[in-house]
Formats: structure tokens, sequence, C-alpha cells
């Protein structure tokens, strides 16, 4: 009896001790780097956003290493942030090109499988072609689709996202075909466009406004209601009367995200200091020099937005892919 009481006492101090130190853990959080997956290939949207907040971050005190893993249009390195420990340093950045494919049951992965920590900024998309294209303007290169049916190239980063769904769109304001042309990042579409392989692309302005600036890439018309305050002479595809809406409207955003499960005290750290980056200055600057907005919601507010901007994702994607 003396034996067996003294093994339940030793097991009880034991667990005690073991909550202390996770307790503790979760109270000094974080203690060494923190590995933040870019789905997608370096210099693209994603992978600049991350990099010009990684020094932000470290002033507040999260030091993060980037790491690219490309493929899926997000689905591989989304996949490895699922399946890492829950303990706060695997993140990795969600999109909804991933929440795009998982909607529509064309990657193995689960919104329940992450924690949904902040979101990072909203995008709008752009049409556009090299800075030598012929196509001037917006009325030029759908003329150009009309009379050159299914043969027309537009790239975009991914399939079977919000991009594929414009060029779809695109093509349909047209009344032809056109040829598809995916790659595992906005950084490849750049590089084909530049470098005269494909005719068009469908991008964010945050991750060509560097080419559009030297002249390299040519933008033609913006998937949204409004223009952009950045590319004031840019029509919307409104302006043309194209409707790219015809199904329901749809929002490219992007987000951190980590594995489910997560110790409550660890995702209150990781929000309070991304929001502390989000808010500074610096990036507040670097969203309006590139033409995308910050709106840093988080908790069960972002809980509720990925699953509204996934299911609008799904019904559009239905009718435009079948």
């Amino acid at each position: 009896m003396k034996l067996a009481r003294r093994i339940l006492l030793t097991t009880v101090a034991a667990l005690g001790l073991t909550a202390g130190l996770a307790s503790t853990s979760a109270a000094e959080y974080p203690e060494r780097e923190v590995r933040w997956v870019i789905p997608w290939n370096a210099g693209g949207s994603n992978d600049i956003m991350a990099r010009f907040l990684q020094p932000i971050l470290a002033k507040e005190g999260l030091k993060v290493v980037i790491e690219n893993v490309p493929g899926g249009t997000g689905a591989i390195g989304m996949g490895q942030v699922a399946t890492a420990k829950p303990d706060g340093y695997t993140i990795g950045n969600g999109t909804s090109s991933t929440l795009s494919i998982i909607a529509q049951g064309k990657a193995p992965l689960k919104n329940e499988q992450f924690t949904h920590i902040i979101r990072v900024s909203v995008d709008p998309l752009m049409l556009l072609v090299p800075g030598n294209s012929p196509h001037k303007t917006l009325d030029e290169f759908m003329a150009h689709l009309k009379a050159n049916d299914g043969k027309v190239t537009i790239g975009t980063p991914g399939t079977y996202n919000i991009n594929h769904i414009f060029a779809e769109m695109t093509a349909r304001g047209a009344g032809v075909a056109y040829r598809h042309v995916p790659y595992p990042g906005g950084s490849r579409v750049i590089a084909e466009l530049m470098g005269g392989q494909i005719a068009a692309g469908v991008l964010k302005p945050s991750e060509t406004m560097e080419q559009i600036k030297s002249g390299d890439l040519r933008p033609l018309g913006v998937f949204a209601n409004e223009r952009l305050e950045v590319l004031p002479d840019v029509p919307t595809f409104a302006d043309r009367g194209i409707d790219v809406y015809p199904f329901g409207p749809v929002v490219q955003m992007a987000y951190i995200a980590a594995p489910a499960n997560m110790d409550p005290k660890v995702r209150e750290t990781l929000t309070a200091k991304y929001r502390a980056a989000l808010e500074s200055p610096e990036f507040k600057k670097f969203a309006a020099d590139n033409g995308f907005l910050i709106d840093p919601l988080a908790g069960e507010a972002l809980d509720k937005e990925v699953a509204a901007v996934a299911k609008a994702i799904a019904a559009v994607a239905e009718q435009t892919f079948k």
C-alpha cells in the first residue's frame, strides 16, 4: 500500500511539473526563431510581403525564418504547417488561392487543421501584359482575344483559384476560349511575361509594382469595383462594361495560419506581435505604395471570414470551371 501511494504521489507530482513546464513554455514564447512557410516561389507577393515584415517583427520580439515551399497552389507548404507541432514555431501564409482548392476538394487539407492567427492583406488583382506588348489598352487586348479564339495565353500562379477565375472571366468577356498557363508562383508568371512566353497574366499590384514602374510590365485592367489609388489611370473591367463577377464576388486575401490545437496564450502572443507589425507606419506605407489593404482580422472574426471566403470561392468556382 505504501509503495502504491508513493507511486501515485510521484505520478501526480510529475504531471504537475509537466503542466508547469508547459505553462512556462507558453508564457515565455517565443524562445527561439519561428519557421514561416511561404507556400509559393520566392519573389511572389506573399514572399515580398513576408520579407518586408521580417525585420519589423524582429523589433517586436518575433524572429522568423522564411522558407519557400511552393507547389500545389499552396497545398504542399500549408500541408507541412498542418502537420507540424502546434507550439507556435511553425506558421504559414494561408491565401484565398489555397482556400479555393481546399473548398473544391482538390487538396488533402481541411480548414479545421489550422489555427487562424491574423489577416495580413486584402489584394486586388490585375490583368497585365509585357511592357513591349502591342496591346496598349484593355480594349485592344480584348479585341486581340476575339480575333484569336483559343490561341491567346494567360498565365496565373496556381490553378482553380481566384487568379484562374479572373483569367476565365477575361476570356468570357471577349466571348472566346483562351489557353490557361499555370505556374507555381507569381514570380514565375512575371518572368514568363517579361520573356514573352505568355501574352498576359493575372497578378497582384504588390508583386508587380517594380516591373510596372520600370516599364517591363503594363497593367491593362483591374478586377475590382473601383480603380486603385496607386494606379489611377488603369481602368476596372467594369469601366469597360465587362462583368468579372457573374457568379458573385470573390476576394483575394493572405493570412497567417498555424497548426490546429495551438495553446491560446501562444496564439494571443503571435496575434499581438503580428498586429503591431501590420499597424506599423512602415508597413502601412508599404501597403499604400503597393496597392493592397491592411485589415487585420483575428480570432473568431477571422475564423468566420475564412469560412465565408472559402464558401464564396467554392460557389463561384463550381460555376466557372464546370
